[in-house]
């Protein structure tokens, strides 16, 4: 009897691992990108689906990203900027350490933030990495970007790394490295997953290479809240478009890029070569990427980022991610059984013929903040950035998306 009830807690021991970190990721290299900077990006999958944005000033250099919002120490960040130019994330990867009877440590967040905290350059990331004590417990894509002009990803098993240089031609001969819940050093099987996101997000990207449309909106816009799927070859979009509004209607939903354990969405914007690192900007979609909206934050601006980013007691969440998830439940109102309410969604709710949708409606002011701060970005590029400004943008944004979110759902954000 003991004997049986510790393989069933083995099984639900895998299990919660498997669903614990399931995200896809990207590191571009500058020389492939619209205007010439580096990009980070993270589709975060996780069974934590309150998150919030944090800034740290407790180590080298000063440091934000996205943090579990009932993690109040912020022990753990899971994509995120320091004061350098330095911005590193992670995927889980679940097909590298077989046979290897070392237990895992779940670290990967920790990892980053000792890294954010610490690491000025890949190289530095590098060394902390040769230091780090063996078995390592970590079976993960660790993906970097510098302000020297470095972009990698690192997968990382309990004995080592394995370095895949974004900036080499014969690595990524088209400026890019993905990856999803598998590594390339790792073994092919049943065992890893996200090969389906992986194909999609790997089309979408070749042919933003090869139109010069690589940069930050595409990714957020067409990537992370894009509704394509490689094998089934359809773009849910395109294909219930001439549906009016208010006629529910509901499609398998699974192996998308955004997920229904989607929980937030980040694209980080490196720096030039010689350019200065505070205008590294952390693009952040926090909350489920479909119902959310994005808000670009600075380490330049300290603590004094939008409060709608930030841990509300109250909420005991992220007002932005608060107002997300509640925008969410109307997306997946199946309550029958435990794989109806995962895998349909009803798209008429996010988009339809009258441009009444979720998405619609949240579209047109993300346009706007993508718009006007790219407009900023280039004023501060030229005459540099100055804190009192960029506090004032903060209050502007704070204020446009708890308008938004009360104008067009009536969701009252503090």
């Amino acid at each position: 009897m003991k004997f049986k009830y510790l393989i069933l807690l083995l099984i639900f021991t895998f299990s919660f691992h498997l669903l614990s970190e399931a995200c896809t990721v990207a590191v571009v290299s500058g020389k492939y990108t619209k205007d010439g900077r580096p990009l980070l990006w993270k589709n975060r999958d996780t069974w934590s689906i309150h998150n919030k944005i944090a800034y740290f000033d407790d180590g080298k250099y000063e440091y934000m990203g996205l943090v579990n919002s009932g993690d109040i120490k912020g022990s753990s960040v899971w994509i995120g900027q320091n004061s350098e130019g330095f911005a590193i994330m992670n995927s889980a990867s679940y097909n590298l350490n077989f046979g290897d009877t070392n237990k895992l440590t779940g670290l990967e967040g920790k990892l980053i933030k000792k890294a954010l905290a610490n690491c000025a350059t890949l190289a530095d990331f590098e060394k902390m990495m040769d230091d780090f004590p063996k078995p390592t417990g970590l079976e993960a894509n660790f993906g970097v970007i510098d302000a020297q002009g470095g972009a990698a990803m690192y997968e990382m098993n309990n004995k080592g790394y394995v370095k895949f240089d974004a900036n080499d031609p014969k690595v990524a001969p088209f400026g890019y490295v993905l990856r999803a819940n598998y590594s390339f050093t790792g073994r092919y099987g049943k065992e890893s997953s996200g090969y389906i996101r992986y194909n999609t997000v790997n089309e979408l990207f070749y042919n933003a290479s090869a139109t010069n449309t690589f940069d930050a909106r595409f990714i957020i816009e067409d990537v992370t809240k894009g509704l394509k799927h490689s094998l089934m070859n359809v773009d849910l979009y395109k294909e219930y478009s001439e549906i009016a509004q208010n006629i529910p209607t509901y499609t398998f939903f699974h192996d998308f890029i955004p997920r229904r354990s989607s929980a937030s969405a980040c694209v980080i914007q490196g720096v030039k070569k010689g350019e200065n690192p505070e205008y590294s900007t952390l693009w952040s979609v926090v909350g489920f990427p479909l119902t959310s909206i994005v808000v670009p934050t600075w380490i330049k601006g300290k603590n004094s980022f939008p409060e709608v980013l930030k841990r509300n007691d109250e909420l005991k969440d992220s007002p932005v991610c608060y107002a997300a998830l509640k925008l969410k439940g109307e997306l997946f109102p199946i309550k029958w059984g435990k794989y109806a309410s995962k895998y349909y969604i009803n798209i008429n709710a996010l988009s339809n013929k009258d441009n009444s949708g979720i998405r619609q409606k949240i579209k047109p002011y993300e346009d706007k903040i993508f718009e006007q701060t790219n407009a900023k970005m280039d004023e501060w590029r030229k005459s540099g950035m100055k804190k009192s400004e960029i506090e004032a943008y903060y209050a502007q944004l704070n204020d446009e998306v708890k308008q938004m979110f009360k104008k067009e759902f009536n969701i009252d954000l503090p």
